[in-house]
């Protein structure tokens, strides 16, 4: 050994260096003690360069200690920068947590905010107001079902051009049975009818009111996720012209003695003669706007006599019972009720707009 060469204590070397380690706080400071005590300038790394000098026995031994004294420096270091990266992850996700708990009345000092009902629910509330006091009944269903219900049971088998305007979202395709989300509340009267059938019940005077799903593109008056009333009545002797009756006699109930309905010749797979009809423009009051596309009049559902194929899917004699039906958007009534351009807003959330109902 070079006489001049002077050997390093390397328990000192980790001692110092594990204790500059243990000291860091942030990973920014774990980052430069790391440089500090493993880097080229590090004094392991001057110790190294020091073993050149050394006879090739005591080279041996002293490598060895330096590179067990690195291990054990590189080992600590990692740990701690693992414990500094942990505690500052969760102190950020700390400082966004949402606090979910629930509110304790009088646990959070000043006044309660009361809320209220959606626009949507209180519309609901008023459209079920207004037929059981016209003779109906309310009635509900579930929101999954299956093909049967939802499209063979209503005179829309498989492969029918019909079940495009009714694009929606399945759960399950295929066999035995296929489920999905139902596109209109149609299936409610499927239900109703078969029990009546079941347990000798008829006639039928009930609406249906409920959630349907359909893959439409939002704009000023569809949405992909939305509310719908459908009626359904079965008896003796019914005729289109109770249908008419009862449609205009709803829409001068609900929107008032100044709006008005029509029936449009259309067609639709479950009746027959089938119908759309349409209410005066609440917005423009007939004079024609955005909403209503110019025409001074707003489509607000589709409407007709129930098809005989649909009765025998049942097992209604359509010689001795006839009917009606009808349906349309909840929301869109609460549009035209309040006179909302674009019905998005229901769904966007802004308070400045839910506050308002």
């Amino acid at each position: 050994m070079n006489p001049d060469t002077v050997m390093p204590d390397v328990e000192a070397l980790v001692t110092e260096a594990t204790n500059a380690i243990a000291e860091a706080t942030t990973t920014e400071e774990i980052r430069s003690v790391g440089a500090a005590v493993t880097g080229k300038k590090s004094p392991l790394a001057e110790a190294s360069r020091a073993l050149g000098q050394m006879d090739p026995e005591d080279r041996k031994v002293l490598g060895q200690r330096l590179g067990e004294a690195r291990g054990v420096v590189e080992a600590a270091l990692e740990s701690r920068r693992d414990e500094l990266r942990y505690a500052e992850l969760a102190a950020e996700m700390a400082a966004s947590r949402l606090d979910l708990t629930e509110y304790v009345p009088g646990s959070v000092p000043g006044p309660m905010a009361r809320g209220h009902l959606s626009l949507v629910t209180q519309t609901r509330d008023s459209l079920e107001d207004v037929f059981v006091g016209m003779g109906f009944e309310v009635a509900e269903g579930p929101e999954i079902e299956t093909d049967w219900y939802n499209f063979g049971a209503l005179n829309i088998p498989p492969a029918h051009p019909a079940r495009g305007m009714w694009d929606t979202f399945y759960l399950h395709l295929g066999e035995p049975e296929s489920t999905l989300l139902r596109t209109h509340t149609s299936p409610v009267q499927i239900h109703l009818m078969e029990q009546a059938v079941l347990n000798g019940t008829l006639p039928i005077h009930a609406v249906m009111p409920g959630r349907c799903y359909r893959r439409d593109t939002p704009d000023a008056r569809h949405l992909a996720v939305f509310h719908q009333i459908e009626g359904l009545v079965v008896d003796r002797g019914i005729t289109f012209a109770d249908l008419a009756g009862t449609i205009e006699t709803f829409t001068r109930a609900y929107f008032g003695p100044d709006i008005h309905s029509r029936l449009r010749p259309a067609f639709f797979p479950f009746t027959e003669p089938s119908a759309e009809f349409e209410v005066t423009c609440a917005i423009c009051r007939g004079e024609g706007c955005r909403t209503c596309s110019q025409t001074g009049w707003i489509e607000l559902g589709g409407c007709g006599m129930v098809d005989p194929a649909v009765f025998a899917s049942v097992g209604i004699d359509a010689d001795e019972w006839t009917g009606f039906a009808f349906g349309f958007g909840i929301d869109r009534c609460a549009q035209m009720r309040h006179q909302i351009a674009d019905m998005r807003a229901l769904i966007e959330n802004d308070v400045r707009f839910l506050r308002q109902f």
